[in-house]
């Protein structure tokens, strides 16, 4: 795998455990709203959701990390396709986040745009590095 794909992965599998607990434990916080960009008048209205992302971001960082040690333990080939594939889920998964605000699903709208180009930025350098110089 090539090194830059496999360290933008890395980097973004380490954000994503830092903010995953803020989603699923700190939501409640003024300061993890306006990081998140998040507003809402009920917390209980978006705590399914926020634990869900915090969840899946941890399944993301844990998919780079045993893709890493499959990459440098023998499993090279398996490795590779673990990280593409985790790359993929990540990038789409930012993706669809975006389709939500421009569906009107975000409040406020507009408010995914940061998040959005912010969680889509490292995974999609990991697919084109990888892509072009792999």
């Amino acid at each position: 795998m090539n090194a830059v794909a496999e360290i933008a992965l890395i980097v973004d599998a380490v954000i994503l455990i830092g903010v995953a607990p803020i989603e699923m434990f700190l939501l409640d916080r003024p300061w993890a709203q306006q990081l998140l960009g998040v507003s809402f008048a009920n917390r209980a209205d978006v705590e399914l959701w926020a634990f869900c992302i915090g969840f899946r971001n941890l399944i993301g960082a844990a998919g780079v990390f045993v893709g890493v040690w499959m990459l440098h333990n023998g499993h090279a080939d398996s490795g590779l396709v673990v990280m593409m594939v985790v790359a993929s889920y990540l990038l789409l998964s930012s993706l669809a986040m975006g389709l939500a605000d421009l569906l009107g699903k975000w409040h406020p709208r507009g408010g995914s745009i940061m998040g959005t180009l912010a969680s889509s930025v490292l995974p999609l350098v990991a697919l084109l590095a990888q892509g072009f110089w792999g």
